[in-house]
């Protein structure tokens, strides 16, 4: 799935598609599409922020088996929060759909700049010193983007670097015995050459050579080994032979000469490359956080002092009001929308009472304390002990069976600041009665906190659009 840009690659000229998207997200034009998704300009109607939603096709991508791609995408996204790379909100999901809610990038591909002739050495320079600061932190986490390009690269209002289409990315741990990844992917024009070899190659290696080719595109204006033939262009780039233009200064060539070695082994690493002197020139620091809090300094071309907070269980698209009831309250485990994924193999994050042997969930957009309320109301209606701690319930029929008492434990989860799943587990007793529980009792109960997937069906963009 050649998942588009966040931003306004190809704007539609077909009409605007209006109404709510699982109640909260207001659907706008088309941005752009691939084979398995289409993305569509959204505002979260509670915060008034843009967002940018990228909308799957479930069946899609199930008959081309690609769950594991899907899965491995937001695991991807989830690992690399950063200011210079498109952000992953939340994800969600109904019967038919899946869907990643990010952030808006209205500034468009470096492309498009780059489209216009070369820039000017200043402007080149900060967008490299971003990404190099984007691709240099994605490596420290295990990520290896492996597509590299200015048409994966977007700019915002400010014209910061946004490093964004994450579809063809691997993580560490899918390495082979030998430590090195086999897989040939990327651009043509953009690839290393030891993945043209078609041997094993290290993905950190062969993002710092489309790194090059990048900067050598920002200040040349063209591609260094660009060729009509794409063989000639291949044995070019195997050699590793390029002209710089005249205008480049000597301290420019000499970075490049060491981004685009064409012998991986001796190809300037990540910390050369920042430590570099025409890099260093008007490179300052900023300050972020990521997933276990703990501060990252990672130096970008931008005013010092911006703070970053990256906490998995929250979602900066939620009101400040919503973070700080929330923190009024025994807070729920967070589980994220891999979790859910991981676990429901059908993808199915609706609001039905989904019912799994000896488990059933439901999600919920109710505020934590209603959820337990309606739960403890269940359990004194239907005369079991109720006993509660922090997110989780238990409930322990009085009626004697040859399993002894039905013991049924409820927890709650969140997902998103406005988002909970709720999940309910037989622990002792028999197993039909937990059924006829959790169909007559429990279920019917619980029916106005489910978050109601109908808004999929009257409101989500047609596929005929």
């Amino acid at each position: 799935m050649a998942a588009t840009a966040v931003g306004p690659r190809r704007p539609s000229t077909r009409k605007e598609c209006e109404g709510l998207l699982l109640g909260r997200y207001e659907i706008g034009k088309l941005l752009g599409h691939g084979s398995f998704a289409k993305v569509y300009h959204a505002r979260n109607i509670k915060t008034n922020e843009n967002v940018a939603i990228k909308v799957i096709d479930k069946e899609k991508i199930l008959k081309s088996g690609l769950i594991a791609h899907i899965k491995r995408e937001i695991s991807i996204l989830r690992r690399v929060r950063h200011p210079n790379i498109v952000q992953l909100f939340e994800v969600m999901a109904t019967k038919t759909k899946i869907f990643f809610v990010m952030e808006y990038v209205r500034g468009g591909e470096l492309f498009s700049k780059v489209a216009k002739g070369r820039l000017k050495e200043e402007n080149a320079r900060k967008y490299f010193q971003q990404l190099i600061s984007a691709v240099g932190f994605c490596h420290s986490r295990g990520v290896f983007h492996r597509d590299l390009k200015p048409e994966n690269i977007l700019l915002d209002d400010n014209s910061d670097v946004k490093v964004s289409d994450f579809g063809l990315s691997a993580i560490s741990e899918q390495t082979e015995g030998d430590g090195l990844f086999h897989t040939l992917c990327g651009t043509p024009a953009y690839v290393a050459p030891e993945i043209l070899g078609r041997k094993g190659y290290d993905a950190a290696k062969a993002d710092i050579w489309s790194c090059g080719i990048i900067l050598f595109v920002l200040m040349a204006g063209y591609l260094p080994f660009h060729d009509r033939n794409i063989m000639v262009m291949y044995k070019k780039i195997h050699k590793g032979q390029f002209r710089c233009p005249r205008w480049f200064s000597p301290d420019l060539i000499r970075l490049l000469t060491r981004l685009l070695d064409h012998n991986p082994e001796t190809r300037i690493t990540i910390p050369e490359i920042m430590d570099s002197r025409w890099f260093r020139k008007g490179f300052k620091q900023v300050k972020f956080y990521i997933e276990d809090d703990k501060v990252c300094s990672v130096q970008n071309n931008v005013d010092d002092g911006i703070n970053f907070f990256s906490d998995t269980s929250l979602s900066e698209s939620e009101p400040e009001m919503e973070l700080r009831r929330y923190a009024s309250m025994p807070r729920p485990a967070s589980l994220n929308a891999f979790d859910i994924i991981s676990m429901s193999p059908g993808f199915d994050l609706s609001g039905l009472f989904e019912k799994e042997g000896n488990h059933a969930r439901f999600v919920s957009d109710a505020p934590v304390s209603n959820i337990m309320s309606r739960l403890e109301e269940i359990g004194k209606v239907v005369s079991f002990t109720v006993r509660k701690k922090d997110c989780r319930l238990s409930f322990e029929g009085s009626a004697e069976s040859v399993k002894g008492p039905l013991t049924v434990g409820a927890e709650i989860f969140e997902l998103t600041p406005s988002l909970r799943v709720v999940e309910v587990k037989r622990e002792g007793g028999d197993k039909r009665e937990y059924e006829e529980f959790c169909n007559r009792k429990l279920s019917p109960r619980l029916q106005n906190l489910m978050l109601s997937d109908s808004a999929e069906s009257s409101h989500t963009p047609s596929d005929k659009e």
